[in-house]
Formats: C-alpha cells, structure tokens, sequence
C-alpha cells in the first residue's frame, strides 16, 4: 500500500503564522469541503472508496515514517493503493486522504489557509489518481 506524503518546507515563514488562533473546526471542514466541490465534475466522479478525513495533528507514527526534515510539515497524507496501480476487485477499506488541520494554521496566514487547504486536498487526490511527486513538482502542485 503506497503512502504519499504532502509535506511543506516552512523555514520561509514568518513567526506570526504560529501564534495566530486556532481556526474553528466546522470552518476548517467547511474549506476542505469547498475544496472537493471545487474539483471538476469528472475528478469528482472518478473518486471510488477513498475517505477524506480531517484530524488535527499527525501521528507520531505518521511523522516518523515519513522522513520529514526538522522544518518541515506535514499537511496532508494519501493512504492506499493509487489507482493507476490497482488490479482486479476493489479493495474492501477505503482508501484515506487525510488532511490536518494543526500543521495547516501554524504555518500559513489565516488568509491564505482556504487556498493551502485546497492546494493539500488537490495534491493528495492527485497521489489517489498516480501522479508521482516529480510529475506534481512539474505541475506546481507539491
């Protein structure tokens, strides 16, 4: 089962993104819906038995698995087998698009969070549909 990583170099950032408030749940899934209704009609319609699901800060497993480097973040996590490499029947469990919430409000301006939500979602199910990091470096999508 691959396991894609959407992670952010935030050494650039400023030092007021991590004192700003925590953004209210229902809000931050709000965007991550307004994300997935904003994709067009035909990406939307090829989604079969993925989740997308909102957690507010990453696991120690997820962060350690990752290799991640001392200043980066870890925004969103693909879990599951792309589908450009699936055989045969569906899988029986979903596959997991995970977007969290912590890391996204400590490291971007308040203004700018519904376009990095959409970003991370976009990045994610493009890890969903095949598309290798390098091809999303092209894309400017990682």
């Amino acid at each position: 089962m691959a396991d894609h990583r959407h992670l952010c170099a935030n050494a650039q950032m400023g030092e007021t993104a991590g004192r700003l408030s925590a953004m209210d749940r229902a809000r931050f899934r709000r965007l991550v819906q307004r994300a997935l209704v904003s994709l067009p009609p035909a990406v939307r319609g090829a989604l079969d038995n993925v989740a997308l699901v909102i957690e507010r800060e990453p696991a120690a497993e997820e962060l350690r698995a990752s290799g991640l480097g001392p200043r980066d973040t870890l925004y969103g996590l693909y879990v599951g087998t792309p589908r450009t490499e699936r055989t045969g029947g569906g899988s029986l469990l979903p596959d997991r698009i995970v977007i969290f919430q912590g890391p996204l409000e400590r490291s971007v301006h308040p203004r700018d969070i519904p376009a990095e939500v959409a970003r991370t979602v976009q990045h994610e199910l493009a890890h969903y549909f095949g598309v290798t990091e390098e091809r999303m470096s092209e894309l400017e999508l990682d």
